[in-house]
């Protein structure tokens, strides 16, 4: 099960049901939400474990939920994730529940990715979710300071581990 800890804003705009917030029982586990509001607007994920951000489109927005795990996956993909790990990952995604946020920490690496975000796609001219995506993997990240800093290390180093 796909668990989205989704931002108010977020919430606001989708209008989900909301589940209180759990463990997810994937490697990765549970994931944050929020919402760009540029043109077009975007979605953008980041996994609490390893701080690996996903961003896609938000519309149509009741389908956010539906279309998180192939965004997901294709990040993973991108970044040479093992198969296996993947499919791991993709066949516990086949049940989406939102839930409110409830890590301060990850909320705080998810706005100081969305203002690297706007940077890149106005100085960079990145606009497909993937690029930006995988650019912003490449941050070093204050949580991860005690081991890989990189978010897409982290998730690389977890995949083979596991």
């Amino acid at each position: 099960m796909l668990i989205l800890q989704c931002t108010k804003k977020l919430l606001d705009r989708i209008k989900p049901a909301i589940v209180l917030p759990h463990l997810d029982t994937s490697i990765l586990g549970n994931w944050h939400a929020t919402v760009l509001f540029w043109k077009p607007q975007l979605a953008l994920l980041v996994n609490d474990r390893t701080l690996l951000p996903a961003l896609l489109p938000l519309a149509p927005a009741s389908t956010l939920g539906l279309r998180s795990p192939a965004a997901i996956k294709n990040v993973l993909v991108t970044l040479g994730v093992t198969n296996e790990f993947i499919h791991t990952e993709m066949s516990g995604m086949g049940d989406v529940c939102f839930a409110k946020t409830s890590n301060r920490s990850v909320l705080g690496v998810m706005k100081e990715f969305v203002y690297l975000a706007e940077g890149y796609r106005d100085y960079h001219k990145l606009n497909d979710p993937l690029a930006l995506s995988l650019k912003l993997s490449e941050t070093p990240c204050g949580p991860l300071y005690k081991g890989p800093v990189f978010p897409s290390k982290a998730v690389r180093e977890l995949a083979d581990s596991g």
